[in-house]
């Protein structure tokens, strides 16, 4: 994909001194904004997390092949012992050395286990995989969202410069309808009704602050920026061309790059995985020992002997679970079960996918045709401003159409701006659904 620097805002530098904080502006780019927030996303945290503890579960799968040592050591109080005929009479009583003591090591080292290590390590791999693939989709859905927090801003300055300039205008009429109304031209009910419309346009630049400095809360915030940045977008943005690419091209960015297919890929391997992991319970396990063993005093022999017998020895042990061969069916049909659900879900995730970016296709070359058809509006809106504002100087109009008139051009200027925006984010919408933003 090529690298568009489409998008370019504008970082507060705080700087404190006496209590007063001062601002300053830097100019940086989307991807800039990006890279902050993979580093101090709060929202993105969690996620790092989880694929770092998944990437430790692999060193913990991979001990599973180191051998196993045990160390025992018991000390004990023995009482005396007695003896009696079979038939418990000639009591005698049987002195015993009350001080007991065992010592012993023990070492195992698996040779074979059925696959049970091998598919272990592996399974855990592959979680590691999933997690690092739930990053990237936690990462490009954040990313989406810093890009629409910045088109938003961008679209509402804009907007804000719209209304401010439709207030201008009002404002020149209303000079003009007074100086009419004090020659005795015009009715006071015309001023009365424009101031209206002022006041209604002023209102609206109001919210359209406010919800400019929400969006900039919003993205500072997502994003990890310092606290007082201030955001503003780059003023050539929508000069800059976007590619057209096919449906189908998108498609296959699509099925290559999409996190959440891959993510739904994992889940089918890891599911497999699992069904080999269930199967290795029926094999036999076996392995290396070696053990070494002091006990004291020695107890088999009467009377007892005062001292330890220390032995050790060395094989081969082979140990098979008789009972998997009945208890493990329901357990591998339990994991077959899962592995068709997450072929399934894979399905449904393509189709998902593959109707998102139909979809997002659509609507992006929508856009394009959506900008040519309100540049016309505006055109056609800015020249019956002109007429009928030409015609109420010559009192060939009335104030009704003035206003209709001056609402049109508003409502032209605006469609018009978010037609342009529009058009950059279904192109970023596409790249978000292919996993390329």
């Amino acid at each position: 994909m090529n690298n568009l620097r489409l998008l370019t805002g504008l970082l507060s530098i705080v700087l404190s001194s006496a209590g007063v904080c001062a601002y300053g502006q830097s100019v940086l780019t989307l991807e800039e904004i990006f890279n902050a927030a993979e580093t101090n996303s709060v929202q993105l945290r969690p996620s790092v997390t989880a694929q770092i503890e998944a990437e430790r579960e692999i060193s913990v799968a991979r001990s599973g092949r180191l051998p196993d040592i045990s160390a025992s050591l018991s000390l004990s109080y023995i009482g005396d012992g007695f003896t009696t005929k079979r038939n418990f009479s000639d009591y005698q009583k049987a002195p015993i050395p009350h001080f007991g003591n065992t010592l012993s090591v023990n070492i195992t080292q698996p040779v074979y286990t059925g696959g049970a290590v091998t598919n272990a390590i592996e399974l855990a791999e592959l979680k590691s995989t999933a997690a690092r693939y739930a990053t990237d989709f936690q990462q490009d859905h954040i990313r989406f969202q810093l890009t629409g927090f910045y088109l938003d801003i961008y679209k509402y300055n804009n907007l804000r410069r719209v209304v401010e300039g439709n207030i201008a205008a009002a404002q020149k009429v209303l000079q003009e309808m007074r100086a009419r109304y004090e020659q005795g031209t015009a009715l006071q009910n015309d001023i009365t009704r424009y101031e209206l419309l002022v006041s209604n346009l002023e209102l609206q630049l109001v919210r359209i602050n406010n919800t400019i400095d929400i969006l900039n809360t919003n993205l500072v915030t997502t994003a990890g920026l310092p606290e007082g940045t201030v955001i503003l977008p780059d003023s050539t943005i929508l000069a800059r061309s976007l590619p057209k690419e096919g449906v189908a091209w998108w498609q296959t960015e699509a099925e290559a790059n999409s996190p959440s297919l891959k993510l739904a890929q994992s889940g089918v391997e890891i599911s497999r995985k699992a069904e080999s992991l269930v199967r290795s319970e029926r094999l036999p396990k076996i392995g290396l020992q070696a053990a070494w063993s002091m006990d004291g005093p020695i107890l088999v022999e009467v009377p007892p002997i005062n001292r330890n017998l220390s032995y050790w020895y060395v094989g081969v042990g082979i140990n098979y679970n008789i009972s998997s061969l009945y208890k493990s069916n329901k357990a591998l049909s339990r994991s077959h079960a899962a592995t068709q659900k997450a072929l399934e879900q894979l399905d449904a995730t393509r189709e998902d996918v593959t109707l998102a970016v139909n979809a997002d296709h659509v609507r992006y070359l929508e856009a394009y045709e959506e900008l040519k058809t309100r540049q016309k509006s505006v055109e056609l809106a800015e020249r019956n401003y002109r007429i009928t504002s030409t015609r109420y100087s010559a009192d060939m109009a009335l104030i009704t159409d003035m206003l209709d008139a001056a609402n049109s051009k508003l409502d032209a200027e605006q469609q018009l701006v978010n037609a342009r925006i529009n058009i950059i984010y279904y192109y970023y919408k596409l790249l978000f659904t292919t996993g390329k933003i």
